[in-house]
């Protein structure tokens, strides 16, 4: 009896260790394919409600398709985006160096930047690097896309 069950406990955890390894490994392929086509930057994202402090920084990747930025987060399974910044009427209202306790949650060496989307307010944490191809997508628009860089 005794050995039924230590061999029935060692074959729930010898299961648990591989689904682990299994969602780690499925995280880095998911990862992988978004950064494999070019276009894509790590950057953190939290959303800015209207009615309240802002959210949780959320570490994630940013990847430019065309007019718009998809922001997925870095951890998780979902191939659709979690936020969706649309390039037209885009405006950029504030860029400042993380604060505090902030500063801790985040990459080092970022620059926070507000950004606004008709009533998304977000702002975004990412290295000078991604900061600089972030503003020269935006200058990039085509004639007539209104973007408003403060």
């Amino acid at each position: 009896m005794g050995e039924h069950l230590a061999r029935d406990a060692g074959a729930v955890l010898a299961a648990v260790v591989v689904l682990v390894a299994l969602a780690f490994a499925l995280m880095a392929l998911r990862r992988w394919l978004f950064v494999r086509g070019g276009g894509a930057v790590e950057c953190s994202l939290r959303v800015m409600p209207a009615d309240g402090g802002p959210g949780p920084w959320r570490l994630g990747i940013g990847r430019y398709k065309g007019d718009v930025l998809h922001w997925h987060r870095a951890f998780g399974f979902r191939r659709r985006p979690r936020q969706v910044i649309h390039r037209r009427g885009l405006v950029v209202s504030n860029r400042r160096r993380p604060e505090g306790e902030e500063a801790e949650g985040l990459l080092p060496e970022v620059s926070v930047i507000e950004v606004r989307d008709g009533d998304l307010r977000v702002e975004l944490a990412m290295s000078a690097a991604a900061l600089t191809g972030f503003l020269a997508w935006l200058e990039a628009a085509p004639p007539g896309f209104p973007v408003d860089l403060h």
